[in-house]
């Protein structure tokens, strides 16, 4: 009879803890999950834009505008390629500003935060600026490359280019900053 009350007892212990977890730590740990894995799914994303950024400067500065030899048809379809990477620049930008906050808040040191978030806003004003394209890629480049390298490398890298890469940044940064007017 006392083996038959322990077996009850650890039967009636365990359905109750199998339920409680099941409806109060289950339903909180499924929705950490799902943030955590939206936050990961907008870092990888931002990466992506980031390579797009340097892969359409890269395919832009290649690319000439026009070219004497070429006929109208071959013109006008260089041309369309030109808008369409443009294009992409203006996308890639738009969604690093829209989504900052998503990828950049999941990074666990504010420096990387403010770092993400400034890289997103200096950027999207470079695209949306009246400068000159080739101005334009210039710009983008000297943004991009530091910001892939430390958000992106091995740790390796990261910790060798640290220093340089948060000197290009700053100078490009400086770049940005609207000529103060003659008075």
């Amino acid at each position: 009879m006392n083996l038959l009350w322990t077996l009850l007892a650890a039967t009636i212990t365990a359905l109750v803890t199998t339920i409680t977890v099941g409806l109060v730590a289950t339903p909180r740990l499924d929705a950490r999950k799902k943030r955590i894995g939206e936050a990961h799914a907008a870092r990888d994303t931002f990466g992506t834009h980031l390579m797009t950024v340097l892969a359409t400067c890269t395919l832009l500065e290649q690319t000439p505008v026009d070219d004497s030899d070429w006929s109208r048809s071959l013109r006008d379809r260089v041309k369309g390629e030109r808008e369409r990477w443009l294009q992409q620049l203006d996308d890639a930008t738009r969604w690093m500003v829209d989504n900052a906050f998503t990828y950049a808040g999941s990074w666990p040191s504010q420096r990387l935060k403010d770092f993400a978030v400034a890289y997103a806003a200096n950027a999207r004003g470079v695209v949306l600026s009246e400068r000159d394209e080739a101005v334009k890629r210039e710009l983008l480049i000297a943004l991009t490359t530091p910001t892939q390298r430390q958000f992106f490398a091995l740790w390796w890298i990261r910790t060798r280019y640290y220093t340089a890469d948060q000197r290009l940044f700053a100078e490009t940064i400086a770049r940005l900053a609207p000529e103060v007017p003659q008075s």
